[in-house]
């Protein structure tokens, strides 16, 4: 054939419009993909290329980039008890004698990592002993699993390790698990059961990681989740950290990408599990009002910010009720009404030792602080 000619048809492998030329030990034919697919680098095909079903969603690992932590940025957690971190919607597990403090970091690195911002910083607190493996976990709700039921999907991160990391070889595992059941928490049988796991070997330079396998057809929630089998007593530095978490379906990593397009929109969807009120300002008074029926109790709606996965639970500190008379009573208890609240809104039931007038209106407020907040937790 002379060179610069298209070769004749008869002569042409290619057989089918949108049809490719590619080369692997001679020259082949590439198939067009289905409508929507994209053509990706592939060193495990033939050919070097294949036909990729374009993400029909984002990333399903919610905060992946660890940019939302409604908590707090830093906190050491203790025990054998499964904990949610403040990396929203990253749970904790350790052992009866473990110790460990997760933190926001930022990265600091352009070069290897694809502009992302923040890390989870997973450090065994210096001097502990205890050499049981330690877990950090997302679990999906059942309703967010079934699109990869039967699948195979792939699993990615980026990670890198301290100077005292103390994993024998610098191991750190990426699991891939599954329950049965619906909505469970890490240690209620969300990831009874192993589909794969897999050890990476760190360094202290930011490395991108992937592990693949098939979700079975009985799963009903997936896991996923990094292990740490630490060695020895921990020093200073005895720590990984992570960031850019992905799940894709198919056997390729592809390019990093967040559940949300904006970081308001990744708000909102870690707020399905866990809000937040306060600890923005001093004097910050949240949404609803409580009208008091004696001198010591009080009760009213509040609308949530998103609505939440189901009914949640509360949790308080230094709470303080107002009416247009009397300011910053404490607040002793407070309370869902669970037969009148949902994952839209709730209704409170507001304890005082005394102080406050019966037949009153009556907000909810931190006082000169920043230390007061309300919990709202629909965790798994």
């Amino acid at each position: 054939m002379a060179a610069g000619r298209i070769p004749s048809t008869a002569n042409s492998p290619i057989t089918a419009k949108g049809d490719l030329f590619t080369y692997s030990t001679a020259p082949a034919r590439l198939a067009v993909g289905n409508n929507g697919e994209s053509l990706v680098a592939d060193s495990a095909a033939t050919a070097g290329l294949r036909y990729s079903p374009a993400p029909a969603i984002g990333n399903p690992i919610l905060n992946s980039a660890f940019q939302v932590w409604q908590r707090n940025t830093s906190a050491t957690i203790t025990g054998a008890t499964n904990q949610y971190t403040g990396a929203d919607r990253w749970s904790y597990l350790g052992a009866a004698g473990s110790s460990a403090t997760i933190s926001r970091q930022v990265t600091g690195d352009t070069t290897n990592l694809p502009n992302i911002q923040y890390c989870t910083r997973y450090l065994r607190t210096a001097s502990n002993t205890d050499t049981n493996t330690l877990y950090f976990a997302q679990t999906f709700e059942t309703i967010n699993t079934y699109q990869f039921v039967g699948k195979t999907i792939t699993l990615s991160f980026y990670a890198r390790k301290g100077a005292n990391y103390s994993a024998a070889s610098s191991y750190l595992a990426a699991n891939l698990a599954y329950g049965t059941g619906t909505d469970q928490a890490l240690n209620g049988g969300a990831a009874a059961n192993n589909i794969i796991t897999q050890q990476n070997v760190l360094t202290s330079t930011w490395t991108r990681f992937s592990v693949t396998a098939a979700v079975p057809t009985a799963a009903t929630q997936l896991v996923a989740m990094f292990t740490f089998v630490p060695v020895g007593t921990a020093g200073a530095a005895d720590y990984y950290e992570i960031t850019g978490v992905q799940i894709d379906q198919g056997s390729v990593a592809l390019p990093f990408r967040t559940y949300a397009a904006t970081l308001q929109g990744e708000l909102a969807a870690c707020q399905r599990y866990f809000l937040k009120y306060g600890g923005n300002q001093t004097n910050e008074t949240f949404p609803g009002f409580l009208l008091t029926y004696s001198t010591t109790q009080g009760e009213g709606p509040m609308s949530f910010k998103s609505t939440m996965r189901t009914t949640p639970t509360v949790s308080f500190s230094t709470l303080k009720v107002s009416d247009v008379a009397t300011y910053n009573v404490a607040v002793t208890n407070l309370t869902i009404t669970s037969g009148s609240s949902g994952p839209d809104a709730a209704y409170l039931v507001f304890t005082v030792a005394s102080g406050v007038t019966s037949g009153k209106t009556n907000v909810l407020r931190t006082d000169a602080n920043t230390a007061g907040y309300l919990y709202l937790s629909a965790e798994l």
